[in-house]
Formats: C-alpha cells, sequence, structure tokens
C-alpha cells in the first residue's frame, strides 16, 4: 500500500516540473523536537508517581482541521486539573512530514505533557518512520500514580495483516513488568477489535492478553469519529470511543482508588 503511494507521488513530480515541489512530502528529516514520548513519560511519571488521583484528557484524530485542534489546546490549557494528554492517534491526513511538524508545533502548545500514539492516517508514505523519530516506538507504556497506561499499536491493515499488530508478546511481557509499581491498567489504542484496522482475526485472542492485565479499568481509542462507550465482548471491558477533534469535543477521565469517571468535553 505505501509503495504504491509513493510510486504515485514520484510520478507526479516527473510530470509535474521541478519547480513544483520545494521538498519531498515524504522526506523524513525535520528539524525540532524529537523522542517526544519518551521525554514526556519522565515527566509525567515524576509529577505524578504519588498522586491518589488523576485526571487524563483523551483526544484523538486531528488530522482534518487544525485551527479546531488550536481551540482544543486552548480549552485543555485553562484546566488545571488535567495532568496529561493522551493523543489516541491520526496526528496527520496523509503522514506527509509537513503534517507531522505542523501537528507537533500546534500541540506542543498544551501547558502540560502528552503521548501520541499512531493511527492508520499515519502510516502512510513514510509516516510510519517520521512517527518512530519524532515521538519514538509504537507500542509504549508508562506508569503515572500506580496505573499502567498500555499504548499500543492496532493498525494491521497497514501491514497487510502481515506483521504481528497486536504484538502478543508486548502484551504479555506488560503483564509482569514493573508488576510492583502498579495496580490498574488502562489500555490506549488507535482501533478498537472490530473496527476496518483490527486484525479482527485475532480480536478474542486480543481481549484474553488484555483481561490478564492487572486491575483493568477500561481500553480506549480513537478512529472511528464518534464518542461511543461499548463492553465490546460481553466480558465487562469497556472501550470508550473517543470521536475527531473537528467535532470539537474530547474526553476528561478522573480516576482514583475506587474506579473512574468521565466526561464528554465540547469546547
Amino acid at each position: 500500500m505505501k509503495t504504491v503511494i509513493i510510486w504515485m507521488i514520484t510520478v507526479c513530480l516527473v510530470f509535474s516540473g521541478c519547480d513544483a515541489f520545494q521538498y519531498h512530502p515524504y522526506e523524513v528529516r525535520f528539524d525540532g523536537d524529537r523522542n517526544i514520548n519518551e521525554n514526556n513519560i519522565v515527566r509525567i511519571e515524576e509529577q505524578c508517581r504519588n498522586l491518589d488521583s488523576l485526571c487524563v484528557a483523551f483526544i484523538s484524530d486531528s488530522h482534518h482541521d487544525y485551527s479546531d485542534l488550536c481551540d482544543m489546546v486552548r480549552d485543555i490549557n485553562r484546566r488545571d486539573s488535567v495532568d496529561f494528554v493522551v493523543h489516541l492517534g491520526d496526528l496527520t491526513d496523509t503522514g506527509t512530514i509537513k503534517e507531522f511538524v505542523w501537528a507537533r508545533d500546534y500541540i506542543s502548545g498544551l501547558n502540560k505533557p502528552y503521548v501520541a500514539l499512531i493511527g492508520n492516517h499515519d502510516f502512510l508514505g513514510t509516516g510510519d518512520e517520521i512517527y518512530r523519530k519524532m515521538y519514538g516506538p509504537m507500542d509504549f507504556h508508562f506508569i503515572a500514580g500506580r496505573v499502567k497506561f498500555l499504548c499500543i499499536n492496532t493498525n494491521a491493515t497497514e501491514y497487510d495483516h502481515i506483521a504481528d499488530i497486536p504484538d502478543f508478546e508486548y502484551l504479555e511481557n506488560a503483564v509482569t513488568t514493573d508488576s510492583a509499581l502498579f495496580d490498574r491498567t488502562i489500555v490506549c489504542m488507535h482501533a478498537r477489535p472490530y473496527s476496518d484496522q483490527f486484525n479482527n482475526n485475532v480480536a478474542k485472542p486480543f481481549e484474553y492478553y488484555i483481561k490478564q492485565l492487572p486491575g483493568l479499568l477500561f481500553c480506549i481509542n480513537g478512529h472511528d469519529h464518534s464518542f461511543s462507550f461499548d463492553d465490546i465482548f460481553g466480558d465487562g471491558v469497556m472501550y470508550y470511543g473517543v470521536t475527531c477533534t473537528s467535532d470539537r469535543q474530547y474526553m476528561i477521565f478522573n480516576i482514583n482508588k475506587e474506579g473512574y469517571r468521565y466526561e464528554v468535553i465540547d469546547f
């Protein structure tokens, strides 16, 4: 899929003249911040280590209108209670370097740390390479206030279902890694089971693995461009869907030892 897209871009460049672009849209070199997730995870874990409660903003699919993203950033910034932000993917529309830089620069306006997952649109062209340089590994986790946030790549369609997506070895290791430091878990992903991007041949094994996670609170995803809450497998595990930024909504979760509550925010 990516090979075809790159070939089409190359053909357009050849026939449109040397002055059509001043750079290749799928260039992977860029200036500015790199390893954003790793650097912000250090901040999140340090700031939230001893907290009994967390307030987390979940946003997603900001690739359609960056002016809405700017408004969302301003709205989150005025909420002092928010500890950090999780972007659930689709930072870009076509995976170009300019879109990644635009999204990064707009989101960096947040006055609190954030992490970003990769979405299916972010894979287009050389987007996965750019993402790795700008944000880091596609599967990652961190611990805030004894809650493990497990952020996993579920965009199997972008690999034509050939790669091991989701990575079950990573999920299995997540059960025991740093087990003394957390007692609850939240699973974050771009595309949830039974969506068009998920490898639905392994939907039930996926649910089996995440059910092994200590104190699983809920799963949360983007991709569908709609707010949703479902017990997909009928086993008590709730899946929350965060809508796109152009709907001018996001979600805030307040998490404590007794459980959690959420709010859909209009801005």
